[in-house]
């Protein structure tokens, strides 16, 4: 045979005895198939979230989201992000603002307003007055706090008292924090001209959520007397208080502020209940009770007062 035939005889021999060529094994295993990315959120139903959000009111927020993902489950993790990214801002911001350290920035208050004229075979007159202001800072609170009750009857005097306090708080853990107390008083039909007080401790936050607030506060104290005869007198002993605010509805608060100071001889203790309905939105109507317990004095019996009250709060 002529060598010029050999050699493609040859090669067409070996490629029909080759095994044959795996398309896997040339291209690798074929792709896996791809898990379909979840629907978009509807238009209509992101356009209601974002209003919501924009609101900034955390109640419209919780409840569109939580329909939003009842009727779009398969958006769930897209409506969870969009209101997540819009709470983390927001922390963002309130943790820059209470940073400020300009001590005129930050109050806010409240003041409450009441009173009532009766004429005719008797003439009375009484007013009821408050005023709370407090400055909330990352660490510090400041409180300022002043009250006033008066009452006049057939031309006599039938109750005067005054309250006036300044508190000071820092938060050393989410939970517990110190305080200092500073007040004065003023009730001459309980015997006194003027009693100071001074008081500080430690409170812990025994409750804090979107609906119940709680905090107890107890510490050592000092008070000094003067009385509406000359006489004077001064005390140390123990303060305890609490604080509890519980949001039955989102109108409608119920609140309790009780005190007492326990000492040798001198005992006292006072108990506010209210309940507080929004009636627009800085206006608030008020129902108080107040009982205030004073054990025997150099002047006076021990006496319980109460006092209801109806009052109207305005926010600012």
């Amino acid at each position: 045979m002529h060598h010029g035939f050999r050699v493609p005889v040859l090669l067409c021999a070996a490629l029909l005895t080759a095994p044959a060529v795996n398309a896997e094994t040339v291209d690798g295993p074929p792709p896996a198939a791809k898990t379909p990315a979840p629907p978009p959120l509807p238009e209509a139903v992101r356009k209601m979230l974002e209003t919501a959000i924009a609101s900034g009111n955390e109640g419209d927020i919780s409840a569109v989201s939580k329909i939003a993902q009842q009727t779009n489950p398969e958006a769930s993790a897209e409506i969870a992000a969009m209101v997540n990214a819009h709470r983390a801002t927001v922390a963002t911001a309130r943790q820059e603002k209470l940073s400020d350290p300009n001590m005129l920035a930050l109050w806010d208050g409240r003041g409450e307003l009441g009173g009532f004229l009766s004429t005719g075979s008797a003439e009375e007159v009484g007013i009821s007055a408050g005023i709370s202001i407090q400055r909330q800072g990352l660490k510090w609170l400041h409180k300022i706090q002043g009250s006033a009750d008066y009452r006049r009857a057939n031309g006599a005097t039938s109750r005067e008292r005054f309250v006036g306090s300044y508190e000071t708080r820092y938060q050393f853990d989410p939970k517990g924090y110190t305080y200092g107390l500073g007040q004065f008083e003023r009730d001459p039909f309980l015997g006194y001209e003027s009693r100071y007080t001074a008081s500080f401790g430690v409170g812990y936050r025994v409750v804090q959520n979107k609906s119940l607030d709680l905090s107890m506060n107890l510490g050592p104290s000092v008070r000094f007397v003067d009385y509406t005869l000359d006489e004077t007198e001064s005390k140390v002993g123990a303060r305890s208080s609490y604080d509890l605010a519980w949001k039955l509805t989102p109108a409608v608060t119920f609140r309790q502020n009780g005190s007492a100071y326990l000492e040798d001889e001198l005992k006292s203790a006072t108990l506010l209940t209210s309940l507080d309905a929004r009636l627009i939105s800085r206006v608030t109507a008020r129902l108080s009770y107040n009982v205030q317990r004073e054990a025997e004095t150099l002047l006076t019996d021990g006496r319980t007062d109460t006092l209801s009250k109806v009052t109207l709060v305005y926010d600012f």
